[in-house]
């Protein structure tokens, strides 16, 4: 039998605008139906509260959290199949605490520039549990508790794999714009001019077609067709999803996209970086 290969997606492909304009639009969608799904249950603040549930000490040796203890047996499970070498996902969890991939790697591209990645899952985790939960379950009350911790903590860790994805893809933009415009990166790049870098990455018309096109997405998402005012009887108030992506995804995602720039000549010769800047090469 043949070994097992598989080969990403074209560097070109990956770094195409229109490409990545599609997968964050699909990622919308993703991000706006997991919303729906946890606000269907109750707030079930404990799931939260590192050492709880006494039990996950008792049987798992795990003193913190429920979900952060979903969060890594799910991303366990999840490294066997090596979701986390690609280039696009980024676990919660601790990588030390995560197991070696059963397949074999996957041949993906180097597209983005490796010591320059940058990780926030942890801001992203700590928003989810301290605001954008007790918004989708604010109708249930900030102090309800259905025991549903299984079902609720699914659709946590689906919620904020598919905002991890929305927000690192950010990187990809980032990479995309500099090979557009190497040597003006180049130059922002080494005087750590962070407005100039966030003004080259910034498009405020695509912002706020943004902004708009996810609104209209949660009122025909969030319609409950059994209800005799549909469109009054949301399952996801459009405001929460609008605030969510103007005031954290947004601003979450400029920082990601300056922090990997600031980072994208590191290691580098000085006789690369300046080919870089005459632009005699792009990468």
């Amino acid at each position: 039998m043949a070994p097992i290969k598989e080969v990403a997606r074209s560097e070109e492909q990956a770094l195409s605008l229109n490409y990545i304009r599609t997968i964050l639009q699909r990622l919308e969608d993703t991000i706006l139906f997991q919303l729906i799904e946890r606000g269907q249950n109750a707030h079930n603040a404990v799931m939260y509260e590192p050492g709880a549930i006494p039990a996950l000490k008792e049987k798992e040796g795990w003193e913190r959290s429920w979900v952060e203890w979903f969060l890594k047996e799910t991303e366990s499970s999840h490294s066997k199949l090596r979701r986390w070498q690609a280039p696009d996902e980024y676990p919660f969890t601790d990588v030390k605490l995560l197991p070696a991939p059963i397949l074999p790697p996957i041949e993906y591209p180097k597209v983005l520039y490796e010591p320059a990645i940058v990780n926030v899952n942890d801001k992203i985790y700590s928003h989810y549990k301290d605001h954008l939960v007790p918004a989708l379950t604010k109708r249930f009350g900030q102090d309800s508790d259905d025991g549903e911790y299984g079902s609720a903590a699914v659709r946590d860790v689906d919620a904020l794999a598919a905002l991890s994805k929305r927000i690192h893809f950010g990187m990809f933009v980032s990479e995309s714009k500099f090979r557009s415009d190497t040597p003006t990166f180049v130059d922002a790049i080494q005087k750590r001019d962070t407005k100039k870098l966030e003004a080259l990455i910034t498009k405020p018309e695509v912002e706020a077609a943004l902004l708009v096109r996810l609104e209209g997405k949660a009122k025909v998402y969030g319609q409950d067709l059994n209800s005799s005012i549909p469109e009054k009887d949301l399952k996801i108030d459009p405001d929460v999803a609008v605030q969510l992506y103007r005031d954290f995804v947004i601003p979450l995602t400029k920082v990601v996209e300056v922090d990997y720039l600031l980072k994208r000549l590191d290691g580098l010769t000085d006789e690369h970086i300046q080919a870089l800047k005459s632009g005699q090469v792009s990468k």
